[in-house]
């Protein structure tokens, strides 16, 4: 299996089965984007027309291919897959991904197709993702089989399984164009009449692109081996899911989106945990603690300090990180207690959490924060910090390199920025910071439940 799923992750040759030359169709998207990513192997195009598409020699049918492609993707109406599928396989391609919908996810017709669809996989021996799958993507090897405009696709070390298309395709394109951090592997799973979710966690679990891994599911195919394969990867790799269609409301959306059967959220609960998967309850969490887990190192525990020019924050947040995040704000060590009193006003007690609102305006935003960071960065009562950096015209904008230096003077140690500030100066200091390796968040809340679910990763990978 591992050498078919190679052939789908390292595609030396892919044939494009339903290619068009106008312009935002599918099956010409799906060639720009292998293009922009600059794929350096052989790209066959499939159209009874013929002719030439974006320089490359269309084929009229599947049967005028050459032999042994590696890879089809197959982009046709939903009822002429099964053909397709036989035909591709008799010209001896082995994996193929299967774009269509139309499938069991919208009707009892289509439950009938999807079986018929499901034994042409069978009988030609083929490895096939899908149906109603967007795709995937591969950064090693500069491939995707997206159809949606996704462009260049940014190289990282974070890899995603999920039973939605749209990770191969606009939350794709949210990551490339919005966010700092780039990813190894995607697979929208589709309907799963093949590969499924524990076939690409055996490929995750040994693949040395894939650092983390993150997950979303409306249902697991085959349970049992897919907790088996995550309790040994969880022993060297986190892994982070979000499960969808845990409610009776959601059941009924999974249903209607990949045909999905929703089992026991109370069972699945319990088999994560003993699996050492990190369950998260928010989409945006997919994103933003990839990102938190691309640019710094799992913390160590879940000691935290941090920085805010608001007495409220300072408050609710100590409290939320105690009620709702299992994260402790520790008594710092006297000497870094002592640093801060330092280059504070005196009629202000400093402690942890760091109020560095009255440092900063007697010394500057650039000194309060530096030396503010640098005090609770060293001190080993800690093992993340996160600073709201308080940005605007009237205050000024801190100087972010030096940030950036005490960051990378404590390589073990995350260090998350979030903002009370003017969106105008926060958007150049997101891109600054994060294209130097200090990731930020949008909401002060963000980086603290990025912390809380790296925590608990820590803490299951510690546990083997």
């Amino acid at each position: 299996m591992s050498q078919q799923l190679d052939l789908f992750f390292k595609p030396r040759s892919v044939a494009i089965i339903g290619a068009s030359s106008v312009r935002h169709k599918a099956g010409n998207d799906v060639i720009r984007n292998i293009l922009a990513n600059d794929y350096s192997g052989e790209i066959y195009p499939v159209n009874p027309k013929g002719g030439e598409i974006m320089g490359k020699k269309v084929y009229p049918a599947i049967s005028d291919l050459p032999h042994g492609i590696d890879l089809a993707v197959i982009i046709l109406p939903a009822k002429l897959n099964p053909q397709a599928v036989r035909d591709c396989a008799a010209k001896g391609i082995k994996t193929m991904v299967i774009a269509a919908g139309g499938f069991s996810e919208v009707d009892k017709e289509g439950e009938l197709l999807q079986a018929e669809l499901e034994r042409a996989v069978r009988e030609t021996g083929v490895r096939a993702l899908g149906p109603n799958t967007s795709g995937h993507v591969s950064t090693p090897c500069n491939f995707t089989s997206s159809f949606f405009p996704v462009g260049r696709i940014p190289r990282g070390h974070i890899s995603y399984i999920a039973q939605t298309g749209n990770f191969a395709t606009h939350t794709m394109r949210y990551i490339s164009t919005f966010e700092n951090f780039g990813v190894a592997r995607v697979v929208g799973l589709g309907n799963k009449i093949d590969i499924d979710e524990s076939d690409v966690l055996e490929y995750y679990s040994s693949d040395p692109e894939t650092e983390a891994i993150f997950v979303y599911l409306e249902s697991l195919k085959s349970p049992r081996r897919f907790i088996e394969i995550a309790r040994e990867t969880t022993r060297h790799k986190p892994i982070i899911m979000l499960k969808g269609g845990a409610t009776a409301s959601g059941s009924r959306a999974a249903g209607a989106h990949t045909a999905a059967l929703a089992s026991d959220d109370r069972i699945i609960e319990g088999a994560l945990k003993k699996a050492g998967i990190v369950r998260i309850y928010k989409y945006s969490h997919l994103i933003l603690a990839a990102k938190g887990l691309s640019a710094m190192p799992l913390p160590r525990g879940n000691r935290i300090s941090f920085l805010a020019p608001s007495g409220a924050m300072l408050v609710t947040m100590s409290d939320m990180c105690q009620k709702f995040w299992n994260l402790e704000v520790p008594t710092l060590e006297e000497k870094s207690r002592r640093r801060l009193q330092e280059i504070s006003p005196s009629y202000i007690r400093m402690r942890n959490p760091v109020d560095i609102w009255p440092s900063a305006m007697v010394h500057g935003m650039d000194f309060a924060y530096q030396e503010g960071m640098e005090a609770v960065l060293a001190d080993s009562n800690i093992d993340a910090v996160v600073s709201i950096l308080l940005i605007n015209d009237e205050t000024g904008v801190p100087d972010l390199q030096r940030i950036v230096d005490v960051a990378r003077k404590y390589p073990q140690k995350p260090v998350y920025v979030a903002f009370s500030a003017e969106k105008k100066h926060m958007e150049p200091a997101k891109e600054f910071l994060e294209t130097r390796g200090v990731p930020t968040f949008p909401l002060i809340e963000d980086p603290f439940e990025v912390l809380s679910i790296l925590v608990q990763c820590r803490k299951y990978m510690d546990r083997h």
